[in-house]
């Protein structure tokens, strides 16, 4: 089944509750953090991810943009995290192994992040620890961007190592996914689709979550 992960980088953060509740019919609850480091931009953090915790049954998909990550990890995961995702970019291989056992050790589901410069072979050092891995088809930073179709070959490419490798493993793709490009992520290969300003401008959100599955 295919899994739709609305983004909140989209919702109203002044009635962020009723946003969230809007997408109930989703599978995920994705958060993206921001550190204006590792992105030219700053979003929100630990404390909102704490406050918006009681406010869904949904799982929270939360996609660090953050150097360094693995300093913080845990902390998202105390703040009620279920999916945590590292970027590969954001610090040295040794590291990002360690935040991914950091994560799985609080019980929560890990995974690394690939930007759209970032080759398909940068995950296979992880592909063992991961419970998801996601792959921009924009490059992060702020919503609302063109979807990258050039990004396939790469989607496909990690569906092909995760047949092999890790079949549990899902498959996420973040970046300009809406009603038409949903259709070629679903065909490269990913099951769990990001998706921001095509879920929260829709006039009807439950009939365009059903929509992206596809």
């Amino acid at each position: 089944m295919i899994k739709i992960a609305p983004s909140i980088l989209s919702a109203d953060f002044a009635n962020l509750q009723r946003d969230i509740e809007k997408i109930a019919t989703a599978d995920y609850v994705h958060v993206d953090v921001m550190d204006g480091l590792f992105v030219p931009n700053i979003t929100i953090g630990i404390p909102v991810v704490k406050s918006i915790r009681p406010t869904t049954a949904l799982p929270l998909d939360v996609h660090l943009m953050i150097d360094r990550p693995v300093r913080y990890v845990e902390q998202f995961c105390d703040a009620g995290a279920d999916i945590v995702t590292c970027h590969v970019e954001a610090d040295t291989e040794e590291n990002t192994h360690e935040a991914l056992r950091l994560i799985r050790a609080k019980g929560k589901k890990a995974g690394v992040v690939v930007k759209p410069k970032t080759p398909a072979s940068a995950v296979l050092p992880f592909i063992d620890q991961c419970d998801i891995i996601l792959v921009m088809t924009v490059e992060p930073g702020f919503g609302g961007q063109k979807f990258m179709a050039d990004m396939m070959p790469k989607v496909q490419t990690i569906r092909g190592y995760l047949d092999a490798m890790n079949p549990q493993c899902e498959l996420e793709v973040d970046g300009g996914v809406d009603a038409n490009t949903c259709h070629q992520c679903i065909h490269a290969g990913a099951n769990v689709l990001v998706a921001g300003s095509a879920v929260y401008k829709a006039a009807d959100i439950p009939a365009r979550i059903k929509e992206l599955r596809g």
